[in-house]
């Protein structure tokens, strides 16, 4: 693995983190909506756009595409995106981004933990000191969102910080299946395969919405549904399309333990798009969970090159 592959991989990495961050502020901008309305929106969104892009390609992707390959994107299409995001925007709309960012942000220590029983993997002994300084960055946002809500609802939080683990399962079973289902690919790009994970999960997702937009269809202004169109839209576009195309060659770039920590991005921009939200400047505990999670993919990245030159 080659420096300037590493470079490259970590690019693509915190652009994706940057285009998912996004994904945590849709449920708060769309509050008159629930998570199943939200979802429902989002992916519809996402599976009308990838169908579009990828249909001058179909012909030719549809003889590589087996019914191993069906299945896989079936259960990936539901694990990463449909069930992934009904917990989280019900986390976040219960808790808290603070809280539901600091759940989602240990994914880096799961997806690394399952990455390093791997074939060649870089051993957990070398990654301590990295997966280390991610934890100590996520108790300082703990102990932040605890501080802040220690006035609230506890039985709604509560329910929240069970979602987002919910969230959590899910996404780190996404991230490593869908990664070494990458590696086993050679007839099919990682942008054809994140758009064929969006026209699955667009088929998926109108189990959803049927129920979602009428049994439990609230009456709303044309001015709110404007609004959530819209929303639902730009999450699908940047988030779904853009953020998972970077992540997929992210994917490709590293190796799984390394890809793992790639993810403390998402919670880094997360928290970044709260502050904005919210009009404030960091607290000095938020600005220390920053610099600790930068210095653990920092680590990270010396533990793969010194493990690449031989290591000690």
């Amino acid at each position: 693995m080659s420096s300037n592959t590493i470079l490259q991989g970590i690019f693509y990495g915190a652009l994706a983190g940057a285009a998912w961050g996004l994904v945590f502020l849709a449920p708060e901008l769309t509050r008159a909506f629930s998570p199943w309305q939200l979802t429902a929106g989002r992916y519809l969104a996402y599976g009308l756009f990838a169908a579009l892009l990828i249909a001058p390609r179909i012909r030719k992707l549809l003889p590589h595409l087996g019914r191993a390959e069906w299945r896989a994107l079936v259960w990936l299409s539901l694990l990463g995106n449909v069930v992934y995001y009904v917990f989280l925007a019900s986390a976040v709309q219960l808790g808290g981004m603070a809280m539901t960012s600091l759940v989602i942000g240990f994914l880096p220590v799961a997806v690394s933990i399952i990455g390093s029983r791997g074939h060649g993997a870089v051993s957990l002994r070398k990654l301590a000191p990295s997966l280390g300084l991610g934890l100590a960055g996520i108790a300082c946002v703990a102990w932040q969102s605890l501080a802040g809500s220690a006035g609230g609802d506890m039985k709604q939080s509560i329910f929240g910080f069970f979602c987002a683990l919910a969230a959590l399962v899910s996404w780190t079973t996404y991230a490593v299946g869908n990664s070494r289902w990458l590696g086993r690919l050679h007839e099919v790009s990682a942008h054809d395969w994140n758009l064929l994970i969006g026209v699955v999960t667009g088929l998926l997702s109108l189990f959803i919405a049927v129920p979602a937009f009428t049994v439990m269809l609230q009456p709303h202004p044309g001015s709110e549904w404007m609004h959530f169109v819209a929303v639902s839209a730009g999450v699908a576009i940047f988030a779904s399309l853009f953020g998972n195309a970077c992540w997929n060659k992210a994917s490709r770039l590293l190796p799984l333990t390394m890809i793992g920590q790639m993810i403390l991005f998402e919670t880094l921009f997360a928290l970044l798009y709260g502050f904005l939200w919210e009009q404030r400047w960091p607290t000095l505990l938020e600005i220390a969970a920053m610099v600790l999670v930068t210095v653990s993919v920092l680590l990270c990245v010396s533990a793969h090159r010194v493990d690449e030159g031989g290591g000690h």
